[in-house]
């Protein structure tokens, strides 16, 4: 038995499917970009602490920031294959895939929300240290300007563009033609068979 499903997709399911897809592709291409300037940074911010007699502490620093670009690459690489892999679900129709789709909206939405609040905070609050903690200060104001000009700018950005897609999905899978085209059973046709006569020869 084949199994059928009409390629007429609804407007709603395709738009979906395509700003996951967009989001997957700018999430991977911005930790690349992370990746490719991070020696740049590293340099920049190692120039930035000559005169700090703590090595040990700028060196902690750098370790942090490799690992931490590292590990932002490779979770967007995982996120980048989980959208496309949820917009090709939506696209054939399953329902488990609106709902995982759903899921991930939700979570993604505060991500983003969570990101945009930390960068405003650390905007509009003032950091204060104490007198003995001025080589920290030191260290958290040259890393801040260790990063390409306009760095900080295009995190917000992203973040709030994330948050903004998210819920545009989320809204998309809950109009009434998405919600039809996951109902949507499959077509079946059955199989024709050929049924042949065998003769039995003789002994």
């Amino acid at each position: 038995m084949s199994e059928h499903v009409p390629s007429q997709r609804p407007v709603a399911v395709r738009s979906a499917a395509g700003l996951l897809v967009a989001m997957a592709t700018v999430g991977v291409a911005y930790a690349v970009a992370g990746l490719l300037a991070m020696d740049g940074t590293v340099a920049r911010f190692r120039s930035a602490t000559t005169d700090l007699p703590d090595r040990g502490a700028v060196d902690g620093v750098v370790t942090l920031l490799r690992a931490t670009t590292a590990l932002t690459a490779v979770l967007a690489v995982a996120v980048g294959a989980l959208l496309v892999a949820l917009a090709l679900g939506l696209l054939t129709g399953r329902a488990g895939a609106r709902v995982a789709t759903w899921v991930v909206c939700g979570l993604g939405l505060l991500a983003g929300i969570g990101a945009v609040a930390l960068l405003v905070g650390q905007r509009l609050t003032p950091f204060r240290l104490d007198v003995d903690q001025h080589s920290t200060a030191v260290l958290l104001n040259a890393l801040t300007d260790a990063y390409p000009e306009g760095w900080v700018a295009v995190n917000a950005g992203l973040s709030i563009g994330q948050a903004l897609g998210y819920l545009v999905v989320a809204v998309l899978l809950a109009l009434p033609s998405a919600n039809a085209h996951h109902r949507r059973r499959p077509v079946s046709r059955p199989a024709s068979r050929s049924f042949f006569a065998y003769s039995t020869p003789p002994e």
